[in-house]
This record gives structure tokens, sequence and C-alpha cells, in this order.
């Protein structure tokens, strides 16, 4: 269930992925620290930190074909009955998911939860070749982080196929109370991790998530498939070799 599936128009749904500017960004070091900052920890931290989006970029997203089956109706229907806000709430944290289960449709009609939960979990898997690519970087101990807009089932996401063993969790918009692309999360990322915006590389398969990631300063890559990730981050300096597996 794409956080923005789940409530906005078809036009975002239908956004084509397209590759951004890149910002070339050293593998290791800081392109932005200076040696005067006198921070012995920053300057030895590998640089770029990875932050990447979760749904369609790493694993599958179970909305687009999945749910509209388990209501028995297709996507058109599922976008004109759901209520327009109340994923965007839950997926702040602002609501918890018996209220979602509640507002979801616009009539208020009932549903299966525990269905759809299930539903869902049965949708979620690595995306070709997205978990040798993590697993490649992990093991050259960059530092990756969970980006991403998804309301507290990301823990489901996380039971079945252990992304913590790749990333962390670190920057949830359950968690937050914020949604790519609010300039604010942006720069509350780069806030945590005590970093300048480009020593950071940030992948989405979001245009839009992309663009503002890249007018605060960050490096943005727009992800189609793991094949074209490794030639980007290549590009950019990072030479990843996925396994076959």
């Amino acid at each position: 269930m794409a956080a923005a599936a789940m409530h906005t128009s078809a036009e975002f749904i239908n956004l084509k992925p397209n590759m951004w500017k890149k910002n070339p960004v050293r593998a290791s070091g800081s392109c932005c620290l200076g040696s005067s900052s006198g921070d012995e920890i920053s300057r030895k931290r590998k640089l770029p930190i990875l932050l990447f989006d979760v749904m369609d970029t790493i694993v599958r997203d179970p909305f687009y074909q999945d749910v509209p089956a388990f209501f028995g109706m297709p996507m058109k229907q599922l976008l004109e009955c759901k209520h327009p806000m109340v994923w965007i709430e839950f997926e702040k944290g602002l609501i918890d998911e018996e209220e979602l289960a509640r507002n979801f449709f616009i009539d208020g009609r009932d549903f299966d939860l525990e269905g759809l939960k299930e539903c869902m979990r049965s949708g979620y898997s690595y995306l070709d070749g997205m978990q040798e690519l993590l697993q490649t970087l992990a093991a050259d101990d960059f530092e990756i982080h969970a980006f991403t807009n998804y309301p507290i089932w990301y823990n489901i996401i996380e039971d079945k196929l252990k992304l913590s063993a790749y990333l962390s969790w670190t920057f949830c918009s359950c968690i937050a109370g914020k949604r790519k692309p609010d300039p604010e999360f942006y720069l509350e990322v780069v806030g945590h991790l005590g970093v300048e915006p480009c020593d950071c590389i940030f992948i989405d398969d979001r245009p839009t998530n992309v663009k503002c990631a890249i007018e605060i300063g960050m490096g943005g890559l727009c992800f189609e498939n793991a094949d074209s990730l490794a030639k980007d981050l290549s590009d950019l300096g990072i030479n990843v070799s996925v396994p076959k597996l």
C-alpha cells in the first residue's frame, strides 16, 4: 500500500520514473565538513550516507494489484471510494489502525482489517536484485537508512523481509509525523545524522521526492531497477557489483 497511492490522484500514481540531476559525492570522507570542524568521529565516518525509500524502491508495493483484488474492485473504483486523507494521517502516526479501519472508506463501510494486513504481508517481497544490492552495500560498510513514507505497518515488512539486516528503519513518517516531499522532513534527517545534505545520497522511485532532496543539497537518484541503480551509484563513485543469486 504505497504511501502516495493510498491518498493521491491518478496523476501521481501514473508518474513515471525519471533521472534527476546527480550530484557527485565522494564515497568516503566528507564533501562538506572541513578539517576545521575538529570532529574526529565525523571525519572518520564513511560517506556518503545512503537514504533509501522503501516501497517500490526496495520492496514491492501490494497496493496496485493485491489490494484492489482484496476489496473486489478495480483501482479506479477503490480510489473513488476511499477517504482522501485517512491514509496520510495513518502514515504520519496521527491515527491508529482502528481509526484507519473506521474511516478508510468515505461511506464508513466495514472491512476485514486483519485480512487486509495479511494481504499486504503476502504481497511484500524484495524487488529483483535489491536484496543483493543492499547486501553488497552493507558489506562495504556503508551507512544505510530507510527514509520512507509508511505507517506502523513497516513492522510487517521487517517481520517478513528483515530489512534491518542491511539498513536502519531510522526515518519513517509514522515516527517523524512528516512525509516526503516536505522539506522539513529532509532537513530533520540530515540534522539527526549530524552531516551536511551533500553527505547523503537519497534514492526514491518518485521524482517529486528526489527533486526535493536535490533542492536541499542532497545527491538524488530516481530508482528504476537494481541494475540501473548500481550503474548510477557507480557514476557517483560507489562501485557496486551485485551478485547473481
